[in-house]
């Protein structure tokens, strides 16, 4: 059993950095009493303590007889508040000094500094959130793009506890059927249950199949699309890297194997995160550090969500080329014909072709399908190629650029990065929760083919029931619990 806090704690909760205000977060038993020792209104007669819940009140903080900053404090009484204590929150100058001044003096009072993530514990604890909620709070903290708050937003509002709440009803409402068919199996009986356990378990599993696979669409949401430029020397990935990122952040140059290692930048594209990887051209090289540098391409290729594949089209295709053609196999990836204003020597079909052989002819969307014909009829510049896009740009005339940014902003949108008002599983512990629910499921499914008791399926339904239950906390062990809010920053 997780033990409760009953000591007051306190902790600055905006950044420590020189800001037009900041605020310290007091949550405990001794909350108001210890800011009213320190507080003075305006006229000096007012008391926080016989003040009322959710109001705000305008005075000075003072240490003794020093007056340390005028501020706006906050009063919330228990349990109406984040951490479902009481709390009060000091509204302060943002200033380094003006924060750590007022906070030393509220830690006079018989408080202590709260640990990282503390207040959210508390709120964990003491029934006010679940956690899942919790777990997301520091992901609408960290969260990089509009797609990933929007997730994080949905799963603290309680989505992630309410599709596992609604799993674990259905799974308690078997559990208490068998049990009660066993107990009294004059009244209750068990006939043709085997075949109703079986629809309901596969509904059950095909629900958390679900909900395990839009993982993949969370670690993308939470951490951004790994994101690696690949090309031939010279085909202009740098100048791209350079015209998505804004700045002139990669050496650009006319000789050929200028770029030797690896270079990322984070950018912010339409909404979602990549994370870019600048590569060495992908070539034949009798210099070692260039090998090596290719050598990392190659690699990082292996590995990447989204390949950007930079063709300069005014020169012929190549072995070079289609090695970097065999890394998109199974790849999210947008073929990039770069140097569109100088004539064409490779063209969109010499792509589309090669495709084709490295990747095989079903890779391909067909040339006369309703949506190859829609698609390049609204946008001449591109082509489809079975999830391989086709886009004509110069980046040294920063034209098609547009058309990148929408492409791949369609990938995410409309492919298998989509995000939508689905619940969506951006934590990895939360994955293997469900993962193991399922698991368990699946025994169930094993034991009725195998005619198993009916016990055996209260043992495995118990099982899955368990694991959902580690999801939002309500079966997680207290070595558990601290490890996940110490990961939490300091004042949250």
């Amino acid at each position: 059993m997780m033990k409760m806090q009953s000591d007051t704690i306190a902790a600055i909760s905006t950044a420590l950095s020189p800001s037009g205000i900041g605020m310290i977060r007091i949550s405990g038993t001794g909350a108001i009493a210890a800011a009213d020792r320190i507080y003075r209104s305006k006229g000096g007669r007012k008391r926080l303590v016989d003040q009322p819940t959710h109001t705000v009140h305008y005075g000075f903080i003072c240490d003794g007889e020093e007056v340390l900053d005028e501020v706006l404090v906050t009063l919330m009484r228990a349990p109406k508040s984040f951490t479902a204590e009481d709390v009060v929150e000091i509204n302060c100058h943002g200033g380094i000094c003006a924060l750590r001044r007022v906070l030393d003096a509220v830690l006079k009072q018989g408080v202590r500094p709260a640990e990282p993530g503390e207040f959210t514990k508390r709120a964990f604890l003491n029934g006010r959130i679940d956690l899942s909620q919790a777990e997301s709070v520091i992901d609408v903290i960290n969260a990089k793009n509009s797609y990933a708050l929007k997730s994080s937003v949905s799963q603290l509002r309680g989505s992630v506890r309410e599709a596992v709440g609604s799993l674990r009803s259905r799974i308690l409402e078997q559990l208490a059927f068998i049990e009660a068919a066993l107990d009294d199996p004059e009244h209750i009986s068990l006939d043709g249950y085997d075949a109703r356990l079986k629809e309901q378990t596969e509904k059950l599993l095909a629900e958390l199949r679900r909900l395990i696979a839009s993982s993949e669409n969370g670690r993308l949401l939470r951490e951004g699309i790994q994101t690696v430029i690949l090309g031939k020397p010279n085909a202009g990935k740098s100048s791209l890297l350079n015209v998505l990122v804004g700045s002139e952040r990669a050496i650009v140059t006319d000789i050929a194997g200028t770029t030797r290692d690896l270079l990322e930048e984070t950018v912010n594209l339409n909404g979602i995160t990549l994370n870019i990887i600048d590569t060495a051209g992908i070539r034949h090289s009798a210099d070692v550090v260039e090998q090596i540098g290719v050598d990392r391409a190659r690699e990082r290729a292996q590995n990447a969500d989204l390949i950007l594949y930079v063709v300069d089209s005014s020169t012929a295709l190549d072995e070079n080329d289609r090695e970097i053609l065999s890394y998109l196999k199974g790849k999210k990836a947008v073929v990039i014909l770069n140097k569109s204003d100088l004539p064409p020597v490779t063209t969109g079909e010499d792509i589309r072709k090669e495709l084709e052989a490295v990747c095989g002819a079903d890779s391909c969307i067909a040339a006369d399908s309703e949506d190859s014909e829609s698609r390049d009829a609204a946008d001449g510049n591109r082509a489809v190629s079975a999830g391989y896009f086709i886009v004509e740009v110069s980046t040294k005339q920063e034209s098609g650029i547009d058309a990148l940014e929408d492409e791949i902003r369609r990938m995410f949108c409309e492919g298998e990065l989509s995000y939508n008002d689905e619940v969506c599983i951006t934590n990895a512990r939360q994955k293997a929760c469900l993962c193991e629910a399922a698991e368990a499921l699946n025994k169930v499914l094993e034991s009725i083919a195998c005619g198993m008791p009916e016990d055996f399926y209260s043992i495995d339904l118990m099982s899955a029931y368990s694991a959902l239950g580690e999801v939002t906390g309500e079966a997680v062990g207290e070595d558990l619990v601290d490890k996940i809010f110490s990961s939490f920053c300091m004042g949250k």
